[in-house]
């Protein structure tokens, strides 16, 4: 079938322009709407590896304030629209499995370079309340969507009975929305730095992005819905291969060069996983936004431009994520600080308001003191002395 809207990534966020969200929410939301509709039939061949567009992404932000919820529910109406399958919000491990394995019906099936049909279990993970799904400390799940992320032939478990399954063609893709300080209890220690933290997108936002008192859909808005439902049911058929063209090639040599030896988080121990995966989720990023493109399945020099820019844009703010994540007294706390110094963005914050908010979590006011020295000379905040103002700064990046 035809395309109706162009660019599906675009069109949706005009689509979705009348609606509070920050823009990166509903960017990132529509890019995994279209991960769990390319499923596991499409994918690239890539030297030895074959890579699959599912991405785990997950949108962090204070309760209530930037609208997670709301970026959500636009996108699942469509994926319910489809008829994708989708886990349920809370959910056992056992149901989960059954849930995977029962996704790859006989009628699903993908084909490989040699024209072989496969069958595959595909499965979206849509959790508006991530760390309700997660739950406290669940190693096992934990250790469950690590092993998924990277689409094994074959994924064996052990029943109850003692017995052993196989789920074929895994395909788990992942989009859930969470508060720092419930993703710091979700996540251990283990679990940051390496394994599944390093195999998330966080799309961090502290606001939403302006006030909509009437966020009514149009007659233009309904119009344009169905146009969208029509073009993500049309990137639901595509299967097979992405090609790459000889600039694209070109282009990611020089990015990949420069990511290895200027690497983003410098001195971040906990973003050191995602940095030796980045160009994973580049990849799978230049399948999703190639999809969006059009149905030629071709990656092009300027997809990939596009993927870069869309990655930087979301880790500018990824390191305040794990900010309170430590073993320090005051790790919890130092997160909280950054996160209500970022909220102000460039109206800064004075530093006694800072210290009235926050002098009754500390033994004395010198704890504050040296948690907002430490802050600054990690480059998160900037310190205006003459106005005694607080500024966030460049979030981390090195």
């Amino acid at each position: 079938m035809s395309r109706k809207v162009g660019d599906w990534i675009n069109k949706y966020l005009e689509f979705t322009e009348n609606s509070e969200p920050p823009t990166t929410y509903k960017k990132w939301v529509a890019i995994s709407l279209i991960a769990s509709v390319l499923q596991r039939k499409a994918y690239l061949e890539w030297g030895p590896t074959k890579y699959y567009p599912n991405m785990y992404i997950v949108l962090v932000g204070p309760s209530g304030k930037c609208r997670k919820g709301t970026a959500m529910g636009i996108g699942h109406r469509f994926l319910k629209q489809i008829g994708i399958p989708m886990a349920a919000e809370a959910i056992t491990r056992e149901a989960l499995i059954m849930s995977l394995e029962e996704s790859g019906d006989k009628n699903n099936f993908t084909v490989g370079s040699d024209g072989t049909m496969y069958d595959h279990s595909s499965l979206t993970i849509f959790s508006p309340e991530l760390t309700v799904f997660l739950g406290y400390n669940n190693l096992q799940l934990i250790s469950d969507l690590t092993d998924w992320y990277d689409c094994r032939d074959d994924w064996e478990y052990r029943t109850k009975g003692s017995g052993v399954n196989v789920i074929k063609g895994v395909y788990v893709n992942l989009i859930g929305a969470t508060t720092p300080d419930l993703i710091r209890s979700a996540l251990p220690q283990d679990a940051v730095g390496g394994g599944l933290s390093s195999r998330m997108i966080f799309v961090s936002e502290w606001e939403k992005s302006k006030i909509v008192p009437f966020p009514f859909l149009t007659d233009q808005d309904l119009i344009t819905s169905e146009e969208l439902r029509h073009d993500l049911e049309d990137i639901f058929t595509m299967r097979g291969s992405f090609s790459v063209t000889n600039e694209f090639k070109q282009a990611w040599k020089t990015w990949y060069v420069n990511s290895e030896k200027n690497p983003p988080f410098k001195d971040n121990p906990k973003f050191d996983g995602y940095v030796h995966r980045r160009g994973n989720h580049i990849l799978k990023l230049c399948m999703i936004l190639s999809a969006s493109e059009s149905s030629d399945m071709v990656l092009r020099s300027s997809t990939i431009e596009r993927a870069i820019a869309y990655l930087e844009e979301v880790e500018q703010k990824m390191p305040s994520v794990f900010f309170g994540h430590g073993t320090s007294d005051n790790a919890d706390l130092t997160g909280r600080i950054l996160q209500t110094v970022t909220a102000m963005g460039s109206r800064g914050i004075h530093i006694n308001q800072l210290m009235r908010t926050y002098i009754g979590y500390v033994g004395s006011p010198d704890d504050l003191t040296d948690i907002i020295r430490k802050l600054t000379a990690s480059d998160f905040i900037t310190l205006d002395r003459g106005k005694q103002m607080i500024y966030p700064k460049n979030m981390g990046m090195g």
